[in-house]
């Protein structure tokens, strides 16, 4: 790892109080809704950042969500905790994002998309797998803020894009420029800011699941497949959902339940 990703990453500015507050709420086996209630009310950001993605299109609620408490009661705690560490997350680290030509917004739309996708593929297979990756799901792109620091800063930027351009994956050219790709870099931010382990293992080979070790695989197939078909260039595509699709069969993973989850997002889309 080059000395300048590694300045990059132990420059990061520390996590906020609330976010550790949240983490080890996370950590709690049994939660109330209440006490989250509590620790996220001291946050305005994560207060808008809640109220603005609970009415947004993805989740079709049928009315206007106005207060968190509600919020946190149609989402569930553990959407509401993804949605709040990964909203404040982002913003830490909101840097341009002109390799990947998108803005951070479309970063945010893709990563809640993902964790959408993966409560409504989960939510009939495994209700407690599907809460345990709604976090990962969330975070697993991160490293992008990073990366594209990385490439604007050393100059390389239309270099990445024509990669990209010539058909190469984001990993493929991330690999080839910077050395580590998204997964790779997502775990050492996640590391340096001391979050839990077992969130940083399952991201941190998502880009090459050969390395996996057998207990968690099948969990980082599935970050794989969210990823996949909601690549932040082009979230819920035709072509991405396709690829995700053969790579969900690929695995021998719940095709079906993955088919009718995309659809159902997709239709909720149309309503945006």
């Amino acid at each position: 790892m080059s000395a300048n990703i590694l300045e990059k990453i132990e420059s990061l500015p520390p996590l906020p109080k609330t976010i550790i507050e949240i983490e080890e709420f996370r950590k709690k086996f049994d939660k109330e809704t209440f006490e989250l209630l509590q620790i996220i009310e001291k946050d305005a950001l994560i207060i808008s950042t809640l109220l603005k993605i609970s009415n947004s299109a993805m989740f079709g609620f049928r009315s206007k969500v106005e207060t968190p408490s509600r919020a946190i009661g149609l989402l569930g705690i553990n959407f509401t905790i993804s949605i709040a560490i990964g909203g404040t997350v982002q913003n830490l680290l909101n840097t341009n994002l002109e390799p990947y030509s998108i803005s951070s917004d479309d970063f945010m739309r893709a990563s809640n998309l993902s964790s959408t996708l993966v409560s409504l593929w989960l939510s009939h297979v495994d209700v407690d797998l599907k809460n345990e990756l709604l976090l990962p799901v969330l975070l697993q792109e991160t490293g992008k803020f990073i990366l594209a620091d990385i490439i604007t800063s050393e100059k390389k930027t239309e270099e990445f894009k024509t990669l990209i351009s010539s058909g190469s994956s984001f990993c493929v050219a991330e690999k080839e420029i910077v050395g580590l790709t998204t997964s790779e870099i997502t775990a050492k931010i996640f590391r340096h800011w001391k979050l839990s382990e077992n969130l940083v293992e399952l991201i941190e080979f998502v880009d090459d699941i050969s390395k996996c070790s057998n207990d968690i695989k099948q969990k980082a197939q599935i970050l794989d497949v969210i990823k996949t078909a909601c690549d932040i260039s082009n979230p819920l595509s035709d072509d991405n959902t396709e690829k995700a699709i053969v790579k969900a069969t690929k695995y021998g993973l719940d095709v079906k339940a993955l088919e009718k989850a995309i659809e159902k997002l997709q239709d909720r889309l149309l309503d945006e």
